[in-house]
């Protein structure tokens, strides 16, 4: 049995892990998903030619999904943590970096990392 390419498995994770947050926030829809794989397929390419980021793909995918969310549903994912006020979505930090988290910036606050919304409360996307 070949070994599994590193690269092939950073993607599978970024993939795996983008999924994770999107059932914890009951939108894992097959029009979202395939965001998440057109995502993994232009993250290929990226990560083929710069193979020192692969612990980057996980939170680019989650930016990937996040904007094309923004562009056709709405913000996603909704900040769990500031009651009242404008539903305002979490951002990925770092934006180019391992270890990639949800964080809400007007509460200053990580919420959790990329892959683990589900103990958060996040929820669908709203515009």
């Amino acid at each position: 049995m070949e070994p599994i390419d590193p690269l092939e498995q950073a993607l599978h994770a970024a993939r795996a892990l983008v999924l994770a947050d999107l059932v914890a926030g009951e939108v894992a829809e097959a029009d979202i998903v395939s965001m998440v794989e057109e995502s993994v397929v232009q993250r290929r390419w990226w990560v083929a030619q710069w193979p020192q980021g692969a612990e980057y793909v996980a939170g680019l995918v989650a930016q990937d999904v996040q904007d094309a969310l923004l562009e056709r549903y709405g913000r996603w994912p909704l900040c769990p943590v500031c009651e009242g006020g404008d539903p305002h979505a979490l951002e990925v930090e770092p934006e180019l970096g391992a270890d990639p988290h949800w964080v809400c910036h007007q509460a200053g606050v990580k919420v959790a990392a990329v892959g683990a919304l589900g103990g958060a409360g996040t929820g669908a996307p709203s515009s």
